[in-house]
């Protein structure tokens, strides 16, 4: 009798945690939460345009850089064509 009496509470109390477990779980997504979602897109949003905006920088960096270069050589090459003409002058 003692054992019916126990397996019976025990299974009472096993449906009243998986009802209670349930319910809580399907409560759906509340007002606060929403608006932590928006605030994370929004976040996204703001740092993946700033991202963005980094990549455009850099590129017209890179490109500065590549001009400044070629025109170093430029130089370099002018340089050299100046010495080899005073050298042929006897300077």
């Amino acid at each position: 009798m003692k054992i019916i009496k126990l397996a019976r509470n025990t299974a009472i109390i096993a449906v009243f945690a998986v009802t209670v477990a349930v319910m809580s779980g399907c409560g759906g997504v509340s007002d606060a939460e929403m608006q932590q979602l928006q605030d994370l897109r929004s976040e996204v949003n703001s740092l993946q345009t700033q991202a963005d905006q980094l990549k455009d920088q850099r590129a017209s960096l890179e490109k500065e850089i590549a001009d400044r270069n070629s025109k170093l050589q430029q130089c370099e090459k002018a340089k050299e064509e100046t010495k080899a003409n005073l050298s042929k002058m006897g300077m």
